[in-house]
């Protein structure tokens, strides 16, 4: 069986999933900014955004390393809100869902190897 040695890291997003993985990546840089220590991901994110932003139509291409720390961070991100559904009222159970099922669904659909 043959490894690969170069991977595509070449995605379609719709327009939808490109303008919630912006919001999401403006998320991460304002959480992260705060701390010299995370001046990589906030580069790595700065990246991903530029390229979101930059392709209006056509194939997004990101580096092995931004695909890594986005993969990372929305896998985190599910967990965090699968936990806070679980704990949660009606309303805000309600409100974590539609979040939970976009970043699910981008998960599944472009990052599921």
């Amino acid at each position: 069986m043959a490894k690969n040695l170069f991977k595509n890291y070449s995605y379609e997003f719709t327009k939808n999933d490109k303008k919630i993985l912006t919001t999401f990546c403006n998320q991460i840089i304002k959480q992260l900014s705060t701390d010299s220590k995370y001046f990589a991901e906030v580069n790595s994110f700065n990246s991903i955004i530029d390229k979101l932003n930059n392709t209006d139509s056509g194939p997004v291409k990101f580096t092995k390393d931004e695909k890594t720390r986005l993969v990372l961070q929305l896998k985190e991100n599910i967990k965090f809100i699968k936990k806070q559904i679980d704990q949660s009222w009606f309303l805000k159970k309600w409100l974590y869902k539609s979040m939970y099922t976009q970043y699910n669904n981008i998960l599944e659909t472009y990052f599921n190897d």
